[in-house]
């Protein structure tokens, strides 16, 4: 079944650049189809990048150049869940590295303003999986202490105790 919705997100210009450094980060990613001005406009010139349609992860997104009227925020993020350690190092390290910007627990923006979770999925296991509340508060306070989630040390902080 094809997709019925998707997401557009708004760039000052910039939409085929991210698109395809977006596609880079995951497998099952491509840009689909660049739909250019077919004549001067306004915003752009005959032959810009105005829609940008590509496929993250399986999932459709479009990236509207629509000009310097509206930017990202945090009420709207990319959580990405990732397998271990070295897949959310360099997830991270691709988007921060690249003109990005840290944050906390999990949480960095990309250098065109969008946020990103990047979690790993022993993190969820640990602070709200299972029965165990006590390890599960260790779990999810040691992440509130960093930036880049640290695998290993939030199975440190749950083991402890």
């Amino acid at each position: 079944m094809a997709q019925k919705i998707t997401p557009v997100l708004w760039f000052n210009m910039t939409g085929e650049e991210a698109a395809n450094f977006y596609v880079s980060l995951l497998p099952n990613s491509r840009v689909d189809k660049v739909m250019r001005a077919p004549a001067d406009n306004p915003s752009t010139g005959e032959g810009a990048a105005i829609v940008v349609d590509f496929t993250l992860a399986g999932q459709k997104y479009a990236a509207l150049n629509g000009g310097p009227n509206f930017t990202p925020n945090e009420s709207v993020s990319f959580q990405i869940l990732t397998d271990d350690q070295a897949e959310t190092d360099r997830l991270w390290n691709a988007i921060v590295g690249k003109g990005g910007a840290e944050s906390m627990c999990g949480w960095c923006k990309d250098k065109w303003g969008f946020s990103w979770q990047i979690t790993p999925r022993r993190l969820i296991e640990l602070a709200f999986g299972g029965d165990d509340a006590d390890r599960r508060r260790r779990a999810f306070e040691a992440m509130m202490t960093m930036k880049k989630i640290d695998i290993a040390a939030i199975e440190a902080a749950a083991a402890a105790g």
